[in-house]
């Protein structure tokens, strides 16, 4: 655990969630809100070093089998992902009253050989806390990131959902492309646990 007299360090730098121009986003906000200005007490930012202490592991659970991670397991994965320069951008949503992360998405960004070296966006792990949906932070988390991609240069962005969250997803400019619409998955770790 850190003393109080060092600060939290953040996954990426903070300003450039302030360039963002939500007048591109592909999705309207009635009443208007941006990662510059997401609403009374919330605050959308990178991921920080002190989000383990906020309920980060805790509101990933909500979407999917979480795990038993640790502070240390969270600030080592946080110095992994940080030294991957220009690779993850998870993005949170802080209840700054609550001191709260009860939004957050990642983007993970792909360095490819094609397209003249290229870069393409990965949506991954978009989670709003139960309480506080119906209040537009999904599509705002995800218009985040969608803008981010934009933002660092990536030539697209695509993602994996549920059949019932397409709806959603193409609201918010997600297209299923014709002829490309598959996602595949192996489970190792059920391939190893079928093998034993």
């Amino acid at each position: 655990m850190r003393s109080n007299s060092e600060e939290a360090e953040f996954l990426y730098e903070p300003s450039i969630l302030k360039k963002l121009d939500f007048g591109k986003a592909r999705t309207k906000f009635e009443p208007k809100i941006s990662a510059a200005q997401p609403g009374a007490g919330l605050l959308v930012r990178p991921l920080s070093s002190d989000d383990y202490d906020k309920g980060f592991i805790q509101l990933l659970s909500q979407l999917t089998k979480g795990g038993d991670v640790s502070r240390q397991d969270f600030l080592d994965r946080f110095a992994s992902m940080k030294r991957c320069a220009n690779t993850y951008y998870v993005t949170v949503i802080e209840d700054t009253h609550l001191g709260r992360v009860i939004g957050s998405a990642t983007l993970v960004v792909e360095q490819k050989f094609i397209r003249n070296c290229a870069l393409r966006g990965k949506l991954e792990d978009v989670v709003v806390n139960d309480s506080y949906r119906g209040k537009q932070l999904g599509k705002l988390i995800i218009s985040t990131i969608s803008l981010l991609a934009e933002e660092l240069g990536c030539y697209k962005i695509s993602l994996d959902c549920k059949d019932q969250l397409v709806p959603f997803y193409t609201s918010l400019g997600y297209l299923r492309e014709e002829g490309n619409a598959n996602s595949m998955t192996i489970r190792l770790n059920e391939v190893v646990s079928a093998k034993l």
